[in-house]
């Protein structure tokens, strides 16, 4: 395992703003392993956990891409897809931002020829003989046409088969892009707010999936383990990479919960995470973040 990996830490978590939840009447239960308290009738979210498990996640990734594997993005709401857009093309990796099509992995057949589409419209509009006998309303649809296929095409047209990792932002957004996945197989890695269902998800990632610094810590975070471990494919083939120029990128004190929470199998106990901060460090830190935000 690579030491170049990226090392999360609560602080930076909390700057980032993870550790707000929803507010405790939208919550799902089955989050409860991952919630610290209450402050304002908001979730905090336990970042110690966080911490741990989005480490984890960037060990996994890095050990998918080491191996030749291909991760696929994917975050579909507004505030998320022009960062998977950014990040995923930055570690040279597949995303869909716009729209899940159904059967994007269930039915790749469908989803190829919509490709052979995009192909065959790109290559007529590139044709200045072709264009010159066609009006100007008949070219406006196939650049309309283009342009709608890129949006939802445009991040997996080169994927051929099926990806090794899925990474999801928002996992109840994704239901759709989760159900195949799950069907296929295919390991998840995936943010899971107060208000998610962590069962589907090969690898939560208990944080806030809404705000878009966020969001754009998870992406900056699993690019660069992306990254390491092109790197270190790199390496073990033989590449200098010296050579090369590299692999680059282009208010209120909480009130702890109570009850005694039971720990789904395959989750992670809090009393076992290994954390850089303590309890009343992390109570200190969410104060002091929330008069700062």
């Amino acid at each position: 395992m690579s030491d170049r990996l990226p090392q999360v830490t609560t602080q930076e978590l909390l700057e980032a703003g993870i550790h707000f939840g929803h507010k405790f009447n939208r919550w799902n239960p089955k989050m409860a392993p991952y919630i610290y308290g209450t402050q304002s009738d908001i979730h905090i979210i336990d970042l110690r956990q966080t911490m741990f498990l989005m480490n984890k996640a960037c060990k996994t990734i890095y050990n998918v891409v080491k191996n030749n594997g291909k991760v696929l993005f994917v975050g579909t709401k507004i505030q998320a897809g022009p960062l998977i857009k950014e990040y995923a093309e930055k570690c040279g990796q597949f995303y869909i931002n716009a729209r899940w099509l159904g059967g994007t992995l269930t039915n790749w057949t469908t989803i190829a020829k919509s490709i052979k589409e995009l192909d065959e419209i790109e290559k007529f509009l590139q044709d200045e003989e072709k264009l010159s006998s066609y009006t100007k309303k008949e070219l406006l649809q196939k650049t309309r046409e283009q342009d709608k296929l890129i949006r939802g095409l445009g991040g997996i047209r080169k994927m051929v088969d099926k990806p090794d990792l899925l990474i999801v932002i928002d996992t109840n957004k994704e239901h759709l892009a989760i159900k195949e996945a799950t069907t296929l197989g295919i390991p998840i890695i995936g943010v899971v707010d107060s208000n998610s269902n962590p069962d589907f998800i090969t690898y939560p990632i208990p944080g806030n999936d809404d705000a878009i610094r966020a969001i754009r810590l998870y992406c900056e975070v699993f690019s660069k383990a992306v990254l390491v471990g092109i790197e270190d494919s790199l390496k073990d083939a033989g590449v200098d990479l010296k050579a090369i120029g590299g692999v680059q990128m282009s208010g209120g004190r909480i009130h702890k919960t109570k009850q005694v929470h039971k720990v789904n199998k395959g989750k992670v106990n809090k009393n076992a995470v290994q954390s850089d901060i303590t309890d009343d460090q992390f109570e200190k830190a969410v104060e002091s973040t929330n008069k700062n935000s």
